[in-house]
């Protein structure tokens, strides 16, 4: 059996591939923000169920995840929970582990040299070779940096709608909407785990508005943001530059303008990077 997961802050895909093909979900695991403990509690509560009847107990499993926060120093710690969780349920199991800005860079460029980007809850870039990433310009998180990711657009719509930029009447429609207030808000930014996942939710409301011209220039000029602080220094115009994640999937019109804006070639853009990865893991 063949696993293959992308998991992000907010979601963790796992497809599946043996005698029946399937996709799993669980939460999002982040080997920084979580303790090993953690990751193996998620592993076993939330993906064996889902494997459960799939797997035969003499069945050699191999098994490559691709997530945030798989640093090269938190690659062991990925890979010895994974084995950990699946010993017992399979036969002999092996277990990698990597970036999921390799995961994007080996799902939309192959063996093959570009730009390989990832737009979701956060954003990052990197100049890949067809190996190996050469070069990352710092995404920095939602706070400093993050530009065009899930967070850094809800963080952009929030501002613009208590300051002004955006219509009062949106304003007024969001907030009954999700029936917060401002103080919620705050203190969900503020004081509540996962501020991040909170503000990348918002791009589901900004979807469903994005008619509104003043919304398509705000999520326009943010796209406009990654391009010039992070794909510019590369100093690669003649690449094509991909995308894998769902803002850079929804918001694709307004990704487009953005890249003509800058000077930028857009190139494949896909919503999951798992279908590239199944071709690049059979070759």
């Amino acid at each position: 059996m063949r696993i293959i997961a992308d998991s992000g802050s907010t979601k963790t895909d796992w497809a599946v591939a043996g005698s029946k093909a399937f996709i799993a979900k669980t939460q999002g695991i982040n080997p920084v923000l979580m303790s090993r403990e953690h990751i193996v509690e998620i592993l076993r509560t939330e993906l064996l169920p889902q494997l459960q009847g799939q797997v035969a107990e003499d069945e050699d499993v191999e098994v490559w995840f691709y997530g945030a926060g798989v640093r090269p120093e938190m690659e062991p710690k990925m890979t010895s929970a994974l084995q950990e969780s699946l010993t017992g349920v399979a036969g002999k199991v092996s277990a990698s582990a990597a970036s999921d800005l390799l995961g994007a860079a080996r799902a939309l460029c192959g063996r093959n040299e570009g730009v390989a980007c990832i737009l979701g809850t956060g954003a990052n870039s990197c100049l890949y070779d067809g190996s190996r990433i050469v070069r990352n310009t710092p995404a920095l998180g939602f706070i400093l940096g993050d530009e065009g990711g899930g967070a850094a657009l809800g963080k952009a719509f929030l501002n613009g709608i208590f300051k002004g930029v955006l219509p009062s009447w949106m304003r007024e429609d969001y907030l009954k909407e999700s029936g917060l207030t401002l103080s919620d808000i705050i203190r969900k930014v503020y004081r509540e785990p996962m501020p991040n996942r909170f503000l990348a939710s918002l791009t589901h409301y900004m979807g469903r508005h994005i008619d509104n011209q003043q919304l398509q220039q705000l999520v326009t000029e943010n796209f406009r943001l990654f391009f010039c602080r992070n794909i510019r220094p590369y100093r690669r115009a003649d690449l094509p530059v991909s995308f894998v994640g769902s803002v850079a999937y929804y918001f694709l019109p307004q990704l487009l303008q953005a890249a003509r804006e800058e000077g930028f070639e857009l190139g494949t853009v896909v919503k999951s990077p798992l279908q590239g990865l199944f071709d690049y893991h059979q070759t």
